[in-house]
């Protein structure tokens, strides 16, 4: 696959090496990060859906660079000097890659070293040393260090995407110059089980900062999440600078108070709240605040005060959806201009989203996004469950399944118009309101699959059971002489 900047300077090839996890979120990562530095770029070719190789066309080695600080879907990045579908493509798109850029990496006072990378098929030692050795037509004049040497190139080859058919020969080679790795260790760095907080749908790391990063957060940015629950998001956009804030309308949540969801503990501890989570990582001085809130209330100040909104709305599954209303008439008298006591009541997934996108609207920033999951269910899918709104744009949905009959999207959307207050009922005017209402019963789809899932695998059991018993009675009839 490719990717190709549109812009006046010099456009570079650089070839990047993607993680073989999360696959649906790797190439709106890397578009996210490189806007982020003042690109547009366009997907101009797919090599196969599972291809870890991707082909930047950017202006400088610069930019790869910091694309690389910031990723966790790309393992590594270099600078592509020759590419084919065989050895001798692949020779002569090197013969014909321009001998001033190589020079500066060949001198013959520099070290260097060659390592080679498959993908869905392992080389000997031997097999390797002969790819090796078929370079030989380069002008290297340095001396070989495996240790540490000042230059490290890198033969990769892709061998399909069925690691159970790999072909004898690759069906692309690749070969440049490493440049940068990604930061693939910061998903085990940040890992759930390292925190001191944790909760039932704590988002894992890796997706923590697929989220920051498709949000485009960076330093003295400020960073919001409306349901905030443990906190999980906000970590990985202090880590990159952004001051951060959420809130929540569980009390005991924000306050770190209660039964802890880790095993074998019953309660939590004095330190178990938002703020430890980030005073662990030395990230507390990017803490603003959480607040014990209603999401479907808005406490803010009017105008935009948000970069980004990164957040995980309840599904009703793990966690219930809930709002503080009333269900009586209330009677107001200048004495009391509020006679009644809030409740909790249900929260439709409609309504978070109705709620969710206005606010964005009316509190982002202008060109600040809001990325969010959506559950759907899948035999009913369509583009059209999207919620939309004016002023905002759809950048990206990856889908990230979660059981045969169900998934949640990861939506990001970008402010593109400043808010007006008719805004606020734009969805139902565009009749888009009443083609995600289907989302209010997420919680019964996901539960009754669930439910028939478990009939087959009993119905299947019980047919196995009934089969075992009934050759074990044909071989005690069959044989005269066997008793009881």
């Amino acid at each position: 696959m490719a990717l190709s900047c549109r812009s006046g300077a010099a456009m570079k090839k650089y070839l990047l090496l993607l993680a073989q996890e999360n696959c649906e979120f790797r190439l709106p990562e890397i578009k996210s990060l490189l806007s982020l530095y003042g690109g547009h770029f366009n997907n101009l070719q797919d090599v196969h859906a599972k291809s870890p190789f991707c082909i930047l066309h950017i202006p400088s080695e610069e930019l790869a660079r910091k694309l690389m600080k910031r990723t966790v879907c790309a393992k590594s990045v270099f600078e592509l000097w020759g590419h084919g579908r065989c050895s001798e493509e692949l020779q002569q798109s090197l013969q014909s890659y321009p001998q001033e850029k190589m020079v500066p990496y060949l001198q013959p006072n520099s070290t260097y070293k060659i390592n080679i990378h498959t993908f869905n098929k392992t080389l000997t030692q031997k097999e390797k040393l002969v790819k090796i050795d078929a370079l030989e037509f380069l002008p290297f004049k340095g001396r070989v260090s495996l240790q540490n040497a000042e230059h490290i190139f890198y033969l990769l080859e892709d061998y399909g995407s069925d690691p159970n058919n790999a072909p004898k020969e690759p069906l692309h080679i690749y070969f440049g110059r490493w440049i940068a790795d990604g930061q693939r260790e910061l998903i085990n760095f940040y890992s759930v089980k390292k925190r001191h907080f944790i909760g039932n749908t704590s988002m894992d790391a890796g997706l923590s900062f697929i989220m920051a990063n498709h949000a485009r957060v960076k330093s003295n940015d400020v960073v919001f999440d409306p349901f905030v629950g443990t906190g999980g998001l906000l970590l990985s956009c202090a880590h990159f600078g952004a001051y951060v804030c959420g809130t929540d309308i569980d009390y005991n949540i924000v306050h770190g108070l209660g039964k802890a969801s880790r095993m074998n503990q019953k309660w939590r501890g004095p330190d178990e709240n938002i703020r430890a989570n980030l005073r662990q990582y030395g990230l507390d001085k990017y803490y603003l605040d959480v607040l014990v809130s209603d999401a479907s209330k808005a406490i803010w100040r009017k105008g935009p005060i948000f970069d980004a909104i990164i957040t995980d709305p309840p599904y009703g599954i793990r966690e219930s959806t809930r709002k503080t209303g009333t269900q009586k008439e209330i009677i107001k008298t200048e004495l009391f201009p509020e006679n009644h006591v809030p409740v909790q009541l249900s929260y439709d997934l409609s309504e978070i989203f109705t709620d969710l996108l206005n606010f964005a609207a009316e509190f982002l920033v202008i060109g600040g996004r809001v990325v969010y999951w959506l559950p759907v269910y899948k035999p009913e899918y369509t583009e059209e469950v999207i919620p939309r709104h004016p002023c905002l744009k759809l950048i990206s949905n990856c889908e990230q399944m979660l059981s045969s009959h169900t998934s949640r999207l990861l939506i990001t959307m970008e402010k593109v118009k400043e808010f007006e207050e008719n805004d606020h009922h734009a969805q139902l005017k565009d009749g888009q309101y009443s083609s995600y209402k289907g989302h209010n019963s997420f919680r019964e789809k996901y539960f009754s699959g669930l439910t028939k899932r478990i009939a087959r695998e009993e119905k299947a059991r019980n047919k196995e059971s009934n089969s075992e018993n009934y050759v074990s009675t044909r071989n005690r009839t069959s044989d005269p002489h066997k008793s009881d």
